[in-house]
C-alpha cells in the first residue's frame, strides 16, 4: 500500500496540508511547545534505540549502515510499526523529527521503510 507521507523538521511551523503530525524522535525536540507542535500523535517507540541513535551521531558517512540497523530495529518494533501503519491508512501524516540534517535522520529513514512496504 502507498502511503501519503510527508516529513519535515517539527521546528518548521505547522500546515494545513500536514495531515497528520506524528514525532518520532525518543526526545521531545528543545524549545517546541507541545502547542506548536500541533501533533496527532509522539511515538517515540518507533524511534532508533540511545545505542543506535548514539553510534551514528548524524554522520553522513554512517547513513546507509544506519538504515540497515534501524531497518532491523523496526522489524523488531511490530507493535509501533503496526501502530504508525494503521494512522497512515487514514490519510496524509507527516513525520516529524528534531535534526538539523534535513536528509539523514530517523524520519527519513522511516518513511523510506513505511514506503518500502
Amino acid at each position: 500500500m502507498a502511503f501519503d507521507l510527508m516529513v519535515k523538521r517539527i521546528y518548521e511551523p505547522p500546515a494545513a496540508d500536514d495531515g497528520q503530525r506524528v514525532l518520532v524522535d525518543r526526545i521531545w525536540p528543545r524549545g517546541v511547545s507541545k502547542e506548536h507542535a500541533a501533533l496527532a500523535l509522539w511515538l517515540k517507540e518507533i524511534a532508533p534505540s540511545d545505542e543506535l541513535r548514539k553510534w551514528f551521531g548524524h554522520e553522513p558517512a554512517r547513513w546507509v549502515e544506519f538504515q540497515k540497523r534501524y531497518r532491523v530495529e523496526l522489524d523488531r518494533n511490530e507493535e509501533a510499526v503496526t501502530r504508525l501503519r494503521d494512522l497512515l491508512r487514514h490519510g496524509r501524516a507527516t513525520l516529524l523529527y528534531g535534526a538539523h540534517d534535513e536528509a539523514h535522520n530517523n524520519a527519513v529513514a522511516l518513511a523510506g521503510y513505511l514506503r518500502a512496504g
